[in-house]
């Protein structure tokens, strides 16, 4: 039975209690991209850097994007701060920290190791303290995690090759493998081989397309690149015949609102496509992608989609169980999770 069916309009109060305890995995965000101002600041003086920005409220101030070229100039100028070992490991707790604070029962996390491999950082030091962190995470808060290793699409196929060999002696503890950067320009096809390669390693496989890339970069994402699942994906919608098969095959789509709004993917949040999406019967879940650059977490996401266009119960339920059901985890994982929604929404009481 619908959520809210014959129940008046929820309060602010009784949907931000929803949203924060209904149980939610996250898909789509970026480590790199999980470092608050603050976090930052103490990672360069504590490596001996120097930012531009003279406090964290004057990095907070410039999170405002005209687009995507802009915000990945500052993310890359973050990932300067990710030196020792110890820096990835807490970058990684933090966010697990918070995520477990949102209601986030699993959480898979992207990590895009040429940003430092590139300054001489071996993959052992950039690897090692994530899985110690997503252990201890375990440990203390009970969240499954996960890592998934980002190739750069700016970047050669032979490129992505050499990472995707580099990493093979953490193969059993890596979740799958992602791409993630401009897209324009940089189409999937691209990169058919690499992801040929991936599958025959056994690695499940995602990548960012339609997010300001056309509804044929999703195309050959899904047909040329045969990936399990497909990160943003908003400009399907253009293009019917595709959301058809995404529908028919439930290809994962792991969109991200607030990111969308804030590089102007969309004009604003108000607009964005997610119950489109979900009304065409897609495959979607709701992400961070980014969190303190675009302005909250996966919760914060949802409750500010609620506040925008009125999603309701119903469909962030649908949402949640969406999230657990495109998880790399077992079958029973995924059914595990999908009825830890299920057993929230029947007992929560506004």
């Amino acid at each position: 039975m619908p959520i809210e069916s014959g129940n008046p309009v929820p309060s602010l109060g009784n949907i931000a209690r929803f949203v924060r305890g209904i149980p939610k995995a996250e898909l789509h965000v970026h480590l790199e991209g999980c470092i608050e101002p603050e976090l930052m600041f103490a990672l360069a003086d504590r490596n001996g850097l120097t930012l531009r920005w003279p406090t964290p409220d004057s990095l907070r101030s410039a999170y405002d994007f005209p687009d995507l070229a802009s915000f990945l100039a500052l993310y890359f100028e973050g990932c300067r701060v990710l030196v020792q070992e110890r820096d990835f490991y807490d970058v990684t707790r933090s966010y697990l920290t918070r995520a477990h604070a949102d209601g986030v029962k699993r959480a898979e996390m992207f990590l895009g190791p040429q940003s430092f491999t590139d300054r001489g950082l071996p993959i052992g030091s950039i690897l090692n303290p994530i899985l110690a962190a997503i252990r201890d995470a375990e440990q203390a808060d009970s969240i499954s995690a996960a890592l998934l290793v980002s190739a750069h699409r700016h970047r050669s196929e032979d490129d992505a090759l050499y990472l995707l060999d580099s990493i093979m002696p953490w193969a059993t503890d890596i979740a799958g493998i992602g791409m993630g950067g401009a897209e324009l320009g940089n189409p999937p096809s691209k990169f058919a081989g690499f992801f040929r390669t991936c599958r025959e390693r056994g690695f499940r496989t995602t990548i960012h397309a339609g997010e300001e890339g056309p509804a044929s970069y999703v195309r050959e994402a899904l047909d040329l690149l045969r990936v399990d699942r497909i990160d943003h994906g908003n400009a399907c919608l253009d293009d019917p015949a595709l959301v058809r098969d995404l529908v028919a095959r439930r290809t994962p789509l792991t969109v991200c609102p607030l990111s969308n709004a804030r590089l102007h993917v969309v004009p604003s949040l108000s607009q964005h496509p997610l119950r489109r999406m979900l009304q065409a019967g897609l495959n979607v879940s709701v992400h961070s992608d980014d969190p303190p650059y675009f302005g909250g977490t996966v919760a914060d996401n949802l409750l500010d989609c609620h506040q925008a266009f009125g999603l309701t119960m119903d469909e962030i339920a649908t949402l949640a169980r969406n999230s657990f059901a495109s998880a790399f985890v077992t079958p029973s994982a995924a059914a595990h999770g999908i009825a830890a929604v299920d057993a929230f929404v029947a007992a929560f009481a506004p």
